[in-house]
């Protein structure tokens, strides 16, 4: 009894040992978290963080990369202070690029996967890198191109932003933008109103981000600034100062003067926000990143420079989607400016910036890239082996992707290229290597079945919010033909609906248009275009507008000369679609409404 007795006391001591030692851990964590909280909370580790990026600018558009034309700088300056990614991919087109960036997820995971056509929406319930910002305390400003949807709730302020000075769709005179833009003193959407804005559009990014961030550091505020810029896309427009250099020829080939003029300009505005962080204290602890959405979008620079890749903007080749990738931040103990030559891709940098920065993952973030925070520390020589895929578009057509697997690439499913032997991609050696090929194929075909359903996820306008009403339906956001550009709405032919939830019961104001409603131009005529009238587009012969949105089918007339259709409709709240036509006499359908603005009247 007293030997049981013993043994009793023994584990009743033992234990209270043992509840004292995790005691004991709890709590040194509980510091240890304290102390970082307390520590992040005076700022000391946490940087100011911008992005800048441009647009269809590629690899070799650059003259630290060795463009024999092209000059560059202050980009030259910052590549030489920088840590630089030189095996870093994008996807081959604007909207994929800045959907991967923004959540941290392949382009047909996160649902933004092409630039119009319902496919440049990131998905509801998809955290975002500003979100993650806000949260955290910082505040947050874009300025420049979003093209991740320009309709509630997918604009800039409903993805995290609490200042936004941007064009709409893919760039200034886009479908979506505002009617007569052409990148001078133009009209800009500033948290949701239109604002006139003096300046070139380049200059007015920078101006406005400048701004902005002035008031955060007078504010004593961290912020985070996404400076993304519409150059130098098409179209090519730049005052003659920037581009005069370049009208020349070089080595016998025509140089793309308006193209270069446009980086020469943005060149500029980086060197003077360089001098603006200088003179307010903000250099040394500003976490800056350059790079570009997509490899070279100007078919004549690609024949001048392409640092000896192949392929541009839209294809799979190396030139359509390896892009630079700068980082700099002088108070974060990066080490010396050094390119590491890792394969990476911007998926990578949400997880990077939440390391870096101290943020907390969001709970549904499920990323596919990695954090690249040891590289940049150098605690890290390596990342753990793996493949990335690289696919966009309306449609996810099996095998029209990318495999990438240390140096090789898997284009198609069938060829294989190895970029140590053969950089420019000349020769498939799939044959040679059967066990690559087979490796790399299996990789893809988990990565479909796992993106399929994700992809296969319809994006829903939001309407009678009382974020965005009346709400504006554009040509580029539908489902249908294509049609987010001047060409399409000169056309008149395409037709589309948009997937649609209701947010409130009530009765809706819908008006349908041919023509923004700044273009002044009738239904059945041309549109006004800079003051002259009916200079634009072909007139088509419509007569008859019809609404059709869950149960609600109507057809009404148009008068001759009018320039909108009218309906009032009653809508329930839920999910619904809104399709609309514009008929002729005989009822015959000519294209869908353009821009069809839905207001919910009870508000």
């Amino acid at each position: 009894m007293q030997s049981i007795n013993c043994r009793r006391r023994a584990r009743q001591k033992t234990s209270r040992a043992g509840r004292t030692r995790v005691w004991v851990t709890l709590l040194a964590a509980l510091v240890t978290l304290s102390a970082r909280s307390t520590e992040t909370a005076r700022g000391a580790t946490q940087p100011n963080v911008i992005i800048v990026w441009t647009d269809d600018q590629g690899y070799g558009d650059l003259s630290c990369h060795g463009n024999p034309v092209l000059k560059t700088p202050n980009l030259d300056k910052l590549h030489a202070q920088s840590v630089r990614f030189t095996d870093f991919h994008v996807a081959p087109m604007c909207t994929p690029s800045r959907g991967q960036l923004m959540s941290g997820r392949d382009a047909a995971a996160n649902g933004a996967t092409a630039v119009c056509q319902g496919r440049s929406m990131i998905r509801e319930g998809v955290p975002t890198m500003a979100e993650s910002f806000r949260n955290a305390g910082y505040r947050t400003g874009h300025f420049g191109k979003w093209h991740l949807g320009d309709s509630c709730p997918y604009r800039p302020q409903d993805r995290g932003f609490d200042e936004t000075v941007h064009h709409a769709a893919w760039g200034i005179t886009s479908l979506a933008d505002y009617w007569g833009n052409d990148y001078f003193d133009d009209t800009y959407r500033h948290n949701g109103t239109l604002q006139k804005y003096e300046g070139y559009c380049t200059d007015v990014w920078f101006r406005e981000a400048m701004a902005w961030i002035k008031q955060r550091a007078d504010n004593k505020e961290r912020f985070f600034c996404y400076l993304a810029t519409n150059v130098p896309h098409v179209p090519l427009i730049v005052e003659e100062k920037y581009s005069q250099p370049y009208n020349r020829k070089f080595d016998g080939k025509g140089v793309p003067a308006s193209f270069y003029g446009m980086i020469a300009n943005f060149d500029e505005n980086l060197g003077k926000l360089e001098e603006f962080l200088q003179a307010n204290g903000l250099r040394e602890n500003t976490l800056l990143i350059f790079m570009t959405d997509n490899g070279c979008g100007n078919r004549q620079a690609v024949a001048i420079h392409n640092a000896g890749m192949r392929g541009m903007k839209t294809t799979l080749w190396e030139g359509g989607h390896r892009v630079p990738c700068f980082v700099r931040w002088p108070a974060g103990q990066l080490g010396d400016p050094r390119d590491i030559d890792q394969l990476t891709q911007i998926q990578d940098l949400f997880p990077t910036l939440t390391d870096l920065c101290g943020l907390q993952e969001p709970a549904a973030a499920l990323w596919e890239g990695t954090s690249l925070a040891g590289l940049l520390r150098g605690r890290q020589k390596t990342l753990p082996d793996r493949k990335l895929v690289v696919q966009y578009g309306a449609g996810l057509r099996k095998w029209d992707a990318c495999v990438m697997w240390k140096k090789w690439r898997l284009i198609g499913g069938k060829d294989l290229y190895d970029l140590e032997t053969d950089p420019h991609q000349d020769k498939n050696v799939a044959e040679q290597h059967p066990d690559v090929v087979k490796a790399m194929r299996d990789h893809y075909e988990e990565w479909f079945a796992n993106v399929e359903p994700l992809f296969n996820e319809t994006r829903c306008i939001h309407l009678g919010s009382e974020r965005q009403n009346p709400i504006m339906l554009y040509s580029s956001d539908w489902q249908g033909g294509y049609a987010d550009n001047r060409g399409g709405l000169s056309a008149g032919s395409a037709t589309g609906k948009w997937p649609v939830v209701v947010e409130q019961s009530g009765t809706y104001e819908v008006k349908l248009r041919r023509w923004p409603p700044e273009a002044r131009g009738p239904l059945s005529g041309r549109a006004i275009l800079n003051g002259n009238q009916a200079n634009f587009g072909r007139a088509r012969p419509i007569a008859k507008a019809r609404l059709k949105i869950g149960d609600f089918d109507r057809t009404s007339d148009c008068p001759p000369g009018s320039t909108v259709a009218s309906f009032t409709v009653p809508l329930q709240a839920g999910k619904t679609t809104v399709e609309t036509f514009f008929l002729d006499e005989k009822g015959e359908v000519l294209c869908s409404a353009f821009y069809t603005q839905v207001k919910l009247a009870d508000q």
